[in-house]
């Protein structure tokens, strides 16, 4: 029997914590090929690398470090080094939840909904950021979901995005289907001098919080529990559509 072709991206990079055990994971069931930033990318978004060349760094047998996004990463994955040919592309373990509103800045949701752009199906790993952390457990679930994924196959236009709690010291076992929860972001903007007095700024407030709603991937972590929310690639606001038929555009 064939062995699926399996593309890993990710935005921590090629040093980052949970590739190892997504690589390792992935390699039981497929054929696996890694592309990946040189160095941690997080929050580059869907982002592209239009205005420099993208040079690229063979790290070992099918291990590809590129100086661009995990955008780009996925990208040049699929259509220079794989030619195409990939069932399934996956994307993670990230350091870090990718909830609610974390999806629209999030470069591993990115590599994901590259690939689904790419007509390629697709999954993203997130993993808490402070607690106890099971990469090898995570590991064993993103098997789990995967060999669904190339059997069942997803919609069109669809990606799968997972976010895994804090390891509770047992197995992750069936994950929860969640729609998108809220997250809080401060809104601080940090002013500093350098030893020259010269200002810099730090945008990034405190900890990101979330509102624990049940049925939402924020509220489904905090019970200890896997969130899986599918992601769509048409963000269309239907009912506002509706309403601007009577608006005099």
């Amino acid at each position: 029997m064939k062995r699926p072709r399996i593309l890993v991206c990710n935005d921590d990079g090629i040093y980052g914590p949970g590739l190892p055990a997504l690589i390792s994971a992935m390699r039981k069931i497929g054929l696996v090929t890694v592309s990946v930033p040189d160095h941690e990318r997080s929050a580059d978004s869907h982002s592209l690398t239009l205005h420099k060349p993208i040079r690229i760094h063979k790290k070992s047998e099918g291990v590809y470090a590129l100086n661009g996004s995990p955008a780009d990463c996925c990208r040049f994955g699929v259509l220079e080094i794989l030619k195409g040919k990939v069932d399934l592309v996956v994307s993670g373990i990230n350091r870090g939840y990718n909830l609610g509103e974390d999806v629209i800045y999030s470069g591993t949701v990115a590599a994901a909904m590259e690939a689904t752009l790419l007509k390629i199906d697709a999954i993203a790993f997130s993993m808490d950021p402070d607690g106890t952390k099971d990469w090898k457990g995570a590991g064993v679930f993103a098997q789990r979901l995967a060999k669904q994924v190339l059997q069942k196959k997803l919609p069109k236009g669809v990606c799968l995005n997972v976010n895994f709690p804090a390891a509770g010291g047992k197995p992750y076992k069936a994950g929860q289907p969640a729609r998108l929860g809220r997250r809080i972001y401060g809104t601080e903007v940090t002013r500093r001098s350098d030893p020259r007095g010269l200002e810099y700024y730090w945008l990034a407030g405190r900890q990101v919080s979330g509102v624990n709603e049940p049925g939402t991937d924020v509220g489904v972590v905090s019970r200890g529990r896997v969130s899986v929310t599918p992601l769509k690639i048409d963000s269309t606001d239907g009912a506002t559509l509706q309403a601007l038929t009577a608006w005099s555009l």
